[in-house]
């Protein structure tokens, strides 16, 4: 295959990876792809083998390619199996990352909730409907809350039928589930706090039903400023 250059420096499995994305990048390689051998891009790179394994075992360690025995080795062809943890682990080991988080969430979901206003369908709209009735069912089972407060979030991204923005939601998922939930107990531990958190989310759903993109942005602002409200107080 063309295109790949010889290495010449220290880290050189990081370079064998930079040149595998920039393959990529390029339309060169594409899901589903083999890529060469150790051997012949041993050669192509002027790089020992073992530089190609470590570089080979880290694309795979993060769920860029795979390994088939006796095939070769492949461009994985599912995007999704991606292994987007490592964003969330180290999100996870900062301290008072509760404020920022919520200020990305409304970068994100923002823009999510305006475009499932105009995407989403009768089935998503049904699955967010759910989760609205496991929240309201919830009382006293703070795992099944969390849950379904989360899935009607990330519903909404799916809906929003970009790929890029659910990826990059699904990336730090991990960061905010943890950190939501070692807040959220105390964030709506009154009846009337998680009542205003249902009626939100029934504000949100209500918007997406009507199509109406600006109230689905009006509705998520108003509900993830009243978060970010708790949240101070509870910092406070």
């Amino acid at each position: 295959m063309d295109g790949f250059q010889p290495i010449k420096n220290i880290k050189v499995y990081e370079q064998v990876i930079n040149q595998i994305k920039e393959q990529i990048y390029s339309g060169r390689l594409k899901k589903g792809d083999k890529l060469p051998s150790e051997r012949e891009l041993k050669e192509q790179l002027h790089v020992s083998r073992a530089s190609i394994r470590e570089a080979f075992s880290v694309l795979e360690m993060i769920g860029l390619i795979e390994s088939r025995p006796g095939e070769g080795t492949f461009i994985r062809d599912n995007g999704d199996s991606i292994d987007l943890e490592p964003l969330s682990l180290v999100l996870m080991l900062e301290e008072n990352l509760a404020l920022e988080l919520l200020e990305l969430r409304k970068i994100l979901e923002i823009g999510c909730v305006r475009l499932a206003a105009e995407r989403i369908t009768a089935d998503e709209l049904r699955e967010i409907n759910n989760y609205i009735d496991i929240l309201t069912n919830s009382t006293g089972h703070e795992d099944r809350s969390v849950k379904a407060d989360w899935m009607f979030h990330y519903t909404i991204a799916r809906a929003s039928k970009n790929k890029v923005l659910y990826d990059v939601m699904m990336a730090i998922s991990q960061a905010m589930d943890f950190h939501i939930k070692n807040t959220r107990t105390k964030l709506v531990s009154d009846k009337d706090s998680m009542m205003n958190f249902i009626n939100q989310h029934r504000n949100i759903y209500q918007a997406l039903k009507e199509g109406d993109s600006e109230k689905a942005v009006k509705e998520m602002k108003n509900h993830l400023d009243y978060v970010e409200d708790l949240i101070k107080k509870r910092i406070k």
